[in-house]
């Protein structure tokens, strides 16, 4: 198996964001977790604030499972990007 180049952000022991080099082939999709659900509706005021396009306003989402609290904007090139929280509120 091949080995890939490129660097992973995460607490100590996971890697939940990885970047390696190369050119998308399609609009991707990027989650980031988020602590509360007070960040998640942060993120989405401040991005469209920043010229991003609405893809979803915060609000559950109980297909995923009950407590997933997700936002959703398009950046410039088209890439869906997310800010998640799955903790309950409270």
């Amino acid at each position: 198996m091949a080995e890939i180049e490129g660097v992973g952000f995460g607490p100590p022991g996971s890697v939940d964001f990885f970047i390696t080099e190369g050119e998308p082939t399609a609009p991707m999709h990027i989650a980031f977790g988020a602590p509360d659900r007070a960040t998640v509706d942060a993120f989405h005021s401040a991005a469209l604030a920043a010229g991003a396009r609405d893809n979803g306003a915060p609000g559950l989402r109980p297909r995923y499972h009950a407590d997933y609290y997700g936002a959703y904007v398009l950046d410039p090139d088209g890439h869906n990007v997310e800010a998640v929280c799955h903790r309950p509120e409270g």
